[in-house]
């Protein structure tokens, strides 16, 4: 394996197959000038509480945090859509010297009386807590005088990383949880955590627990609403389907509510139906046909997408795929995914997994794989070019990355719109792997034209056939 770009990073990147015993470093805050994919506390806050689509979110800071995450995640509302809009109290110099506290005032009974939201969350930026502005008294007055809980976020960017912002966003949902009766909830009832409804997805996730019977009471938070969290505690089981953002709010529902939660992912056809399965599962003694109601639904499904998934398959087997995404819970179904495929995941890693995360993805992928936590950009552009990679599968950050390579990369994060959970999401995650891999202008980057060459020179075709002048290429099985 291609040696760490920073030695202190060695305990971080990890070969399965290799003499050393496995051992992770994680979750830990990321090395100086190593560019890591990281972002900052305030911006994992706001990542997991943004979706919720009727509340008001106003981050009080510089506008340049406002700005880097407006719309970061992207997600879809049926119905209001407050949270595409991005307030800021937008400190300047005099704010910094004499206190932001008024100013937080009359933003927040500006925006309120405007648009009316259900309730507020309000973001602190690196300068609020150096400052000291008492966000928590600002809000306190706010809320009494305008009828709606307005939740300060403590999310001081410099606290921490990524990780330490989704605590501080649990902890402010866990502030409306609790606050709503919950006379009419089913016996049946869930919470669905860590789905963020980037492409609809949680409205076809629901549909599949509608089927079985299953009430879902909160979407938390995607296509959340505030009136459905203030409720959330009725639930009887909360279903997390993301390993960091959400978990949190999960265990703390649990120590207050004694409610429990099982991990799920919605990602490939084996963790969507273990999903449906663990749900029923747990449900069976109050209702003994909610299994087979499962049975039927994951029939049903897999019956309508099989068909395809073997077709694209038949082109797909034998490539290799590196994966590097936000939360390790989608890299364990990506894994899986990819193997349905008949590929190879030749290069995993996550910014947020723990050691617990890697130990898994150590015990399910194949010997040789490179193992890696809170990669930065030179680690993972070495690791895809000695693992020779045909896809990269990752965010907005590593896009770049794959297109220098001249690698197919495919957008598995906050930004993608089309729908990858569930069974219907197994089909485009196929079909967009199969036009992404099998696209004919890889033949022709440096990387790969030198391999097709020596292909083409080997089987003695003549200089007509050649990638110089690929319209000549006319005999069959040239390339």
């Amino acid at each position: 394996m291609t040696q760490p770009i920073f030695e202190d990073r060695k305990d971080q990147i990890y070969v399965k197959g290799g003499a050393e015993p496995f051992e992770m470093a994680c979750n830990r805050d990321s090395l100086a000038g190593a560019v890591s994919q990281r972002a900052c506390v305030f911006c994992g806050s706001r990542v997991v509480l943004y979706p919720i689509a009727d509340a008001l979110h106003l981050v009080h800071g510089p506008i340049g945090c406002a700005a880097y995450t407006w719309d970061i995640r992207g997600a879809v509302s049926s119905g209001p859509e407050l949270h595409r809009l991005s307030f800021s109290t937008d400190l300047r110099e005099n704010d910094v010297v004499f206190g932001g506290e008024q100013k937080l005032y009359r933003a927040l009974c500006e925006l309120i009386d405007r648009h009316n939201p259900s309730g507020a969350f309000v973001y602190s930026t690196c300068i609020v807590g150096i400052i000291g502005d008492d966000m928590e008294a600002v809000c306190k007055r706010v809320s009494e005088e305008k009828g709606i809980p307005v939740i300060p976020v403590q999310s001081e960017g410099f606290k921490g990383n990524k990780r330490e912002g989704y605590d501080a966003a649990c902890k402010a949902l866990m502030r409306l949880a609790g606050t709503a009766p919950t006379d009419d909830i089913s016996p049946l009832s869930i919470n669905l955590l860590g789905d963020f409804n980037l492409a609809g997805e949680i409205w076809v996730i629901r549909d599949y627990f509608k089927r079985m019977g299953v009430e879902v009471v909160a979407n938390v938070t995607g296509d959340g609403r505030v009136a459905d969290i203030r409720r959330s505690h009725g639930a009887a089981l909360n279903v997390v389907q993301c390993s960091g953002a959400t978990l949190p709010f999960a265990q703390l529902m649990e120590e207050e509510y004694g409610i429990p939660y099982i991990r799920v992912s919605y990602f490939g056809i084996e963790d969507m139906s273990q999903a449906l399965y663990d749900v029923a599962k747990f449900f069976a003694e109050k209702d003994p046909e909610v299994m087979n109601r499962a049975k039927e639904v994951v029939s049903e499904e897999i019956k309508a997408i099989m068909p395809r998934i073997k077709e694209l398959r038949k082109d797909l087997k034998g490539k290799k795929a590196a994966v590097y995404v936000g939360g390790a819970f989608k890299a364990f179904s990506l894994v899986k995914t990819f193997r349905h495929l008949g590929m190879q995941t030749a290069v995993v890693g996550s910014q947020t997994g723990t050691k617990e995360d890697y130990a898994e993805l150590e015990a399910i992928t194949d010997p040789g794989t490179i193992i890696v936590d809170d990669a930065n950009p030179l680690e993972l552009q070495a690791f895809i070019k000695e693992k020779d990679v045909d896809i990269f599968v990752g965010g907005v950050k590593e896009r770049p990355i794959a297109h220098k390579l001249g690698v197919g990369f495919c957008d598995h994060n906050h930004e993608r719109k089309e729908c990858l959970e569930g069974f219907i999401g197994m089909v485009n995650f196929a079909e967009e792997v199969y036009r992404t891999a099998m696209s004919p202008v890889w033949r022709f980057v440096p990387r790969r034209a030198a391999q097709n060459k020596a292909v083409l020179e080997s089987k003695n075709l003549d200089s007509a056939c050649s990638l110089d002048a690929p319209e000549g290429c006319m005999k069959e099985g040239a390339l």
